[in-house]
């Protein structure tokens, strides 16, 4: 398993070691003491959420209260989507800046996305699911959103995309709200 660093400080994409052979294909999804070393605390999975989404469903910008704040560990189950890791702390030197992965069934990447960051995901097929470990369980209180669409952001999305939102990413603040309302995390309070 190969864990590298993503441009925003805190996340990670992980490539695992695929074993094939004619009854098909097995890995390692999931080792905490691998990322355990470049966290420097092993993440204590306490919840596993799957969604199920439509070509063109973006879901996010979604990101929890620090403390405690919730970490994600991402990977796509079938289908295929852009994962974006969007830094929302404030004082970060990446602030507003964001990076993304293509998960897939093919590479069987997954992503890292620590204590503090955005995350959203874009759906490239129909039925494309993605299972993420989480290590908080969900708190609807802790929970806040910025607009996936937000043009200070600017998430790219892949070419013939018609983003599908939900109600409520379609009436999340955008970055500049999300900062006056202040329920932004600050970056100096990492854990990382």
């Amino acid at each position: 398993m190969e864990i590298t660093p993503l441009s925003i400080a805190g996340a990670f994409v992980i490539t695992p070691r695929q074993f094939r052979d004619d009854r098909g294909v097995f890995l390692e999804a999931f080792r905490g003491d691998l990322l355990e070393r470049h966290l420097g605390r092993r993440p204590d999975i306490i919840q596993t959420n799957v969604s199920v989404s439509r070509r063109g469903t973006v879901r996010g910008i979604h990101l929890s209260d620090v403390p405690p704040g919730q970490a994600k560990y991402v990977m796509a189950l079938s289908g295929s989507l852009v994962d974006y890791v969007i830094d929302l702390r404030i004082g970060s030197p990446t602030f507003g800046a964001w990076d993304s992965v293509l998960l897939d069934t093919t590479s069987r990447q997954a992503v890292y996305i620590g204590e503090g960051l955005g995350h959203a995901f874009c759906a490239l097929e129909d039925g494309t699911t993605a299972m993420y470990l989480c290590t908080a369980t969900y708190d609807p209180t802790s929970e806040r959103s910025i607009h996936p669409l937000d043009p200070e952001i600017a998430l790219e999305l892949p070419e013939g995309i018609h983003p599908l939102l939900s109600p409520k990413d379609a009436a999340a603040p955008m970055l500049a709200e999300a900062v006056d309302q202040g329920f932004l995390p600050r970056y100096d309070k990492r854990r990382y």
